[in-house]
């Protein structure tokens, strides 16, 4: 390198693919010469005085360790400046393991060595005088201990006590603690909206901004959002905490003269991305672990549109899980049938369903404002004070999902007698049927998101207009209750001598053999987590499986079926499979709400 003034062999690495690199790895040094070098006599005069045994020598950068320390020098060296560094290094897969091996594309199919391939790695790695050859007899190779003393084992072992032990452990030092927000922050949400029309998204927004101005707490809060943060109602942040800007606002923005204009600082608190979730989430990451690799926590929120969380990014949201992160996940916009004229691309159905396989994951579904209050309270004390998880887990590190949806409605308050507790837990009754004379059957509506409202309006209809009293329950996590559900079974199935526990979702579900209809705007699957652990009742699940469109709301749920009608006929016609009503008050209900029984399946279209 030294010698090449011109940059020829700089401009002949440059055009050397690496498929041509693997090759020279493993070929002669005169077959390296002749294609390598060979083709212009400039190269080929700088490796004149190399032997052919010296040619296929050659280390790459990668294996070279002047260049490696020389490397990591510079680098250190650059620590302060503001700037980061990588190290890119060039190396050959296998290396040192032999020319069965190095450079091979079986390398990774490759489990053992036979003997003579062991005895060519000691040779390469000069173990000659450690390792003789009497060591080397029979099937198993021998262990490799340095000498104490000698300068590896003491490197070894500096490293070692450095790392705090031989075993590797992680510790958290909490060198800042984190103080929670008053519970006022999150039951002014307990009154409901008065009769205003506000979505969860707009009620979550508001529930940030407390977050962010309390006076101990609101530092250690880390909003992120990718693309554009008004989608989600966010711009009445911009001004008060201000856009992160490394070098400050260096444009004035063309909106400068509102009152929700853009404002970037240097010192600024929201993080906007720009359109890239793998960028977002791995600022969410950086903070929801700044516990541990700082001694400081905070909290991020990430907010983003649903359909582009779980199923964009899906490995960092593992990867976040792995790392222990802690903090919420926001997947605004939710809903297949809620986000209107967005078509396939926007309408999400199934981020529940990748959430549910997630085991650091907590999901919910919240349908009103104070379900995010108390949920949003929940996680914060159990990442963040030592509480309990709804099924009594201790471990603090998890993170939560939530859906958030852009549907305005009015907010209710929240039912007498409901505790955070019951919201947390993944289901409670929301509306307990009415009774007298007209009830003639009873039925259970279980609920989640946006689906609040058909269910409810199918629940007066079913009383007034079919003589059937329903029971409306608020599920707002169809995974807890499911995780609880299979904790429970593992204990009965391990433990058959002791008395049997009852999973949280058979206790609230089987004290009846009324018919259950479960509807929400994600797939069937969602509610179905649960339908095998309510024994004794029908269960029918109403979603939407299939691809999205761009229309209005009611015309889309009237296509997915979870509109108002359509749960009353899934009533109907449970109570009928069961015989508790005849089929033609079913058929009746159907020509009424003019339900085409031979459309095509949604699901298909």
């Amino acid at each position: 390198m030294a010698q090449d003034d011109d940059g020829v062999l700089l401009n002949q690495m440059n055009a050397t693919v690496d498929g041509e690199f693997q090759r020279y790895t493993i070929e002669s040094g005169n077959y390296i010469r002749e294609n390598f070098f060979g083709p212009d006599p400039r190269l080929r005069q700088m490796v004149a005085h190399l032997s052919d045994d010296e040619l296929s020598t050659l280390p790459r950068g990668g294996h070279d360790y002047r260049k490696l320390y020389a490397a990591y020098r510079a680098a250190a060296q650059n620590l302060g400046s503001g700037r980061p560094t990588a190290i890119l290094c060039k190396t050959v897969k296998g290396w040192t393991l032999g020319p069965d091996i190095e450079g091979r594309n079986a390398t990774h199919q490759i489990k053992k060595m036979n003997a003579e391939q062991i005895r060519l790695l000691r040779d390469r790695l000069h173990l000659n005088e450690e390792i003789p050859d009497s060591a080397l007899q029979g099937d198993m190779p021998p262990y490799f201990r340095p000498r104490e003393g000698s300068i590896e084992y003491q490197y070894l072992m500096e490293r070692r006590r450095g790392l705090g032990g031989s075993l590797p452990k992680r510790v958290i030092r909490d060198r800042r603690p984190l103080e929670l927000p008053a519970d006022s922050v999150f039951t002014e949400f307990d009154a409901g909206s008065g009769g205003q029309a506000v979505s969860t998204t707009m009620s979550f927004t508001r529930l940030l901004r407390n977050l962010a101005r309390d006076e101990k707490f609101g530092s250690r809060v880390v909003p992120i959002i990718p693309d554009e943060a008004r989608t989600f109602g966010m711009d009445s942040l911009f001004r008060e905490f201000k856009i992160y800007a490394s070098q400050g606002q260096k444009y004035e923005p063309v909106d400068h003269d509102m009152l929700l204009s853009y404002a970037e600082a240097t010192d600024g608190q929201i993080l906007e991305e720009g359109i890239t979730e793998a960028g977002a989430m791995s600022s969410f990451i950086a903070s929801g672990t700044s516990y541990a690799t700082r001694g400081v926590p905070t909290v991020p929120f990430y907010t983003f549109y649903s359909m582009f969380g779980f199923q964009r990014v899906g490995d960092l949201i593992w990867q976040a899980a792995d790392a222990r992160t802690r903090g919420f996940l926001l997947g605004a916009t939710a809903g297949r049938t809620t986000l209107m004229g967005e078509g396939l691309q926007h309408q999400d159905g199934h981020s529940l369903v990748l959430a549910s396989t997630v085991p650091a994951c907590q999901s919910y579904d919240p349908a009103f404002a104070y379900e995010v209050g108390a949920l949003v309270k929940h996680g914060l004390s159990r990442m963040y004070g030592g509480a309990q998880g709804p099924n009594g887990e201790t471990d603090p590190d998890v993170f939560y999902y939530l859906t958030l949806y852009n549907e305005n409605y009015p907010m209710p308050a929240r039912p007498a007698g409901v505790t955070d507790a019951d919201i947390v837990s993944g289901l409670y009754q929301w509306l307990a049927a009415p009774s007298g004379p007209d009830v003639k059957h009873r039925s259970t509506i279980l609920f989640s998101g946006s689906a609040q409202g058909a269910a409810i309006a199918a629940a007066e209809e079913l009383r007034t207009r079919f003589n059937v009293g329903v029971d409306l329950w608020s599920a707002t996590s169809y995974k807890t209750l499911r995780e609880d559900a299979l904790a429970v079974e593992r204990h009965n199935r391990l433990h058959p001598s002791h008395p049997p526990k009852v999973a949280r979702v058979t206790a609230l579900l089987s004290g009846s053999s009324d018919p259950i209809v479960a509807v929400s705007d994600f797939m069937k699957i969602v509610p179905e987590q649960i339908a095998r652990f309510i024994p004794g009742r029908s269960f029918t699940a109403l979603g939407t499986d299939g691809m999205g469109r761009s229309d209005t709301r009611d015309a889309l749920r009237s296509h997915f079926e979870i509109d108002m009608p359509n749960i009353v006929v899934a009533v109907l016609a449970a109570l009928a499979q069961s015989g508790a009503v005849i089929p033609d008050i079913v058929q009746q209900a159907i020509a009424k709400y003019e339900i085409k029984p031979s459309r095509t399946d949604p699901y298909i279209v």
